[in-house]
């Protein structure tokens, strides 16, 4: 069944017993969405004000959180909807989050508050945009549900880019930065590697070969004399030498981030990762994050038309493929957005790619090509 309070689409999961005569406890047990604080920092207050609200209109019980990031409210009657929400947005100034098919709750790692490696801040963009899409979370108007997250750095702690629709991954630009005196203490054994998170093991002495250059995923490191030298270039911000050795490496300093789209867990094709877009995109609170809301709304405006009902916008793009998302972006194809060699036979050409059009003066052609 379908169940609300009144005004908002999202935020409440109805779940009815099939068999209520039998189980009348459970004859109403609905789900509610609580919209979580950016970086899920609660105060103890806060927190005790939610399960004493909890505690009155519905079972207890809570689920810390959904994969979207949620604090989940499990099980409570259709005739408390309207009195937890009242008390929920005016006494403890929350609001619900996103269900249905609509923007679900945006989410983020910590950031810039407690992460040395954030090239952004995800909290600033997380709050931001949430209060700027409140009819898309609370209205459901899309072919089926669309999720933000947004990751300081490529270590991805939000694991945007295997579950969002839309992945704010931060990244750098310019070269990495090396510290040699430090990389050389880890060679000599003086600091830990992994900042000692495996201390506790006996792994042996640190071999920077055999930890570091020999897993670099495009084998762009190596060693001159007792200097690590690293081409830039072929660098694709793994941030494995960074986890490694964190005091001796550092992102670049002209950070901004990485969009990808399209990724989502299981529901018609599989699970599929999200797709890289735009390489760079600079993020800053000072235009109101407009560059970051262009692209969204592009690509909604785009999925609302093509989109297939209960088709994740990932699933649209893998039905009409990249090639047409690309051009509907307005984003030129580079060599990262290829998933495969190609497997089907032919070249589509659009007439103003090809010089002179589809119209060819025969004449002018055999000169050109006279036996």
């Amino acid at each position: 069944g379908i169940v609300g309070v009144f005004g908002y689409g999202g935020g409440i999961v109805g779940r009815y017993s099939d068999v209520p005569d039998r189980f009348p406890g459970v004859e109403h047990f609905h789900t509610i969405r609580v919209n979580q604080p950016s970086g899920l920092y609660y105060s103890t207050e806060n927190l005790r004000g939610l399960m004493d609200l909890w505690e009155k209109y519905g079972s207890g019980m809570t689920n810390m959180h959904g994969s979207t990031g949620d604090m989940v409210l499990l099980g409570t009657r259709t005739e408390n909807l309207e009195p937890l929400f009242w008390d929920l947005t005016h006494e403890l100034k929350q609001d619900l989050g996103g269900s249905g098919s609509n923007l679900r709750t945006p989410s983020c790692c910590l950031g810039e508050s407690r992460c040395q490696w954030a090239c952004y801040d995800t909290q600033e963009i997380c709050h931001q945009l949430t209060l700027h899409y409140q009819d898309e979370i609370h209205r459901p108007a899309f072919p089926y549900k669309f999720k933000f997250k947004f990751s300081g750095c490529p270590n991805d702690c939000v694991a945007a880019i295997a579950r969002s629709d839309f992945a704010v991954i931060g990244t750098w630009k310019d070269e990495i930065q090396i510290d040699q005196a430090m990389v050389k203490e880890y060679m000599a054994g003086n600091i830990p590697s992994n900042a000692g998170a495996h201390s506790g093991c006996d792994w042996g002495p640190f071999d920077i070969q055999k930890e570091v250059i020999d897993l670099c995923p495009t084998e762009c490191m190596w060693m001159e004399g007792d200097e690590l030298k690293i081409d830039d270039s072929e660098c694709t911000r793994c941030m494995h030498c960074i986890n490694v050795m964190p005091r001796a490496w550092a992102p670049g300093k002209e950070r901004g981030a990485t969009i990808c789209i399209g990724a989502k867990a299981p529901i018609l094709d599989g699970a599929q990762f999200d797709t890289m877009i735009i390489p760079f995109i600079e993020i800053t609170a000072e235009n109101e994050f407009e560059n970051v809301i262009d692209v969204i709304e592009k690509i909604w405006d785009w999925w609302m038309e093509v989109g297939k009902n209960r088709e994740r916008v990932g699933e649209t793009m893998q039905r009409v493929g990249l090639p047409t998302f690309l051009s509907v972006m307005e984003v030129d194809p580079i060599p990262q957005h290829v998933k495969e060699p190609r497997s089907n036979p032919y070249v589509f050409w659009k007439e103003e790619e090809v010089p002179g059009g589809w119209e060819r003066d025969i004449v002018e052609f055999r000169k050109r090509h006279a036996a």
